[in-house]
């Protein structure tokens, strides 16, 4: 880290040059780390998701109207492909020659009981849940180890030395249980898995890894408008689930998170102000985890 182009200091910005990639992007919170790592100064951000039918053109003409020279390439593959994965990191290198922070935030809720729990809602939950982010700790390193001379694009700076971080947004149901599922719970745990085993992985690479693990979001999802089998199909939880007084009972800041909060630590653990953080849960909660079970002195 000893290079001023990674210097968190910098006056154009945390993240000048950096190169990311941002799976989940089209998704609420998703989103909110594509408009962070641009508001720092990314030279490009390659916001992925699975559906090629998804609006990644919305999301980069309004990004862009507020950080022009941060290219947005909306990016569509399989995140839990290995070949797409490994065509992805292909891609990023000939295009920049340079990768230097990956973001995985995918999720799948799953059914809600185990009654209603089969094989292959397991087998789907840990795909959605851990694989984008085994794959990202197997490939995403080398890539981010490579070095390379300033390049001829907006926001563009030399990379002198080897610097990676790997971002994996997850629940704190991968840290307890009682959220939504058995399944996301589940999962969620080995997604955690693959941060603490990637420490030791990563000894030697310049590369970190490190989870967000977020509590009640509001997405955006009500429980009144959504059917069953739709919500099972998201990332988090609806904050819903929760009323407000519930919440301002159970919360220690009395309220659901909000997208744009998970992409403030996701910009946080990207720069580096976190150099010397790896192998790190920060839990982005509001303080529930610390107050359940709450108990009221009588």
């Amino acid at each position: 880290m000893d290079s001023e182009h990674f210097s968190p200091y910098r006056p154009d910005g945390k993240l000048y040059g950096f190169v990311c990639v941002v799976t989940g992007a089209t998704q609420p919170v998703g989103k909110a780390i594509v408009t962070e790592l641009a508001a720092h100064g990314a030279a490009c951000i390659y916001a992925c998701s699975t559906h090629p039918d998804e609006p990644y053109a919305d999301l980069a003409s309004t990004v862009n109207v507020a950080y022009p020279n941060t290219k947005v390439i909306g990016y569509p593959y399989k995140t839990t492909s290995e070949e797409d994965t490994l065509a992805l990191i292909d891609d990023v290198l000939n295009s920049w020659g340079r990768l230097d922070v990956w973001t995985s935030s995918t999720g799948l809720l799953g059914p809600p009981s185990i009654t209603s729990t089969g094989p292959k809602d397991l087998y789907a939950a840990f795909e959605a849940n851990s694989m984008p982010a085994f794959f990202a700790l197997k490939y995403a390193p080398a890539a981010m180890e490579k070095t390379t001379k300033k390049g001829s694009y907006a926001n563009a700076a030399p990379k002198d030395v080897p610097y990676g971080s790997i971002i994996i947004v997850s629940s704190v149901a991968g840290t307890y249980g009682g959220c939504w599922g058995p399944a996301f719970t589940m999962s969620s745990h080995a997604a955690l898995g693959v941060v603490r085993s990637g420490v030791a992985v990563l000894k030697g690479t310049g590369v970190r890894i490190n989870a967000i693990t977020a509590g009640q979001i509001d997405v955006g999802v009500d429980l009144k408008g959504a059917k069953m089998k739709e919500m099972e199909q998201g990332q988090f939880p609806p904050s819903t689930l929760q009323s407000q007084e519930a919440q301002k009972r159970v919360i220690g800041l009395e309220r659901a998170g909000r997208p744009e909060e998970v992409g403030r630590v996701a910009g946080f653990l990207a720069s580096g102000f976190s150099s010397y953080i790896t192998g790190a849960e920060l839990r982005v909660d509001g303080g529930a985890s610390v107050m359940n079970p709450l108990t009221v002195p009588v």
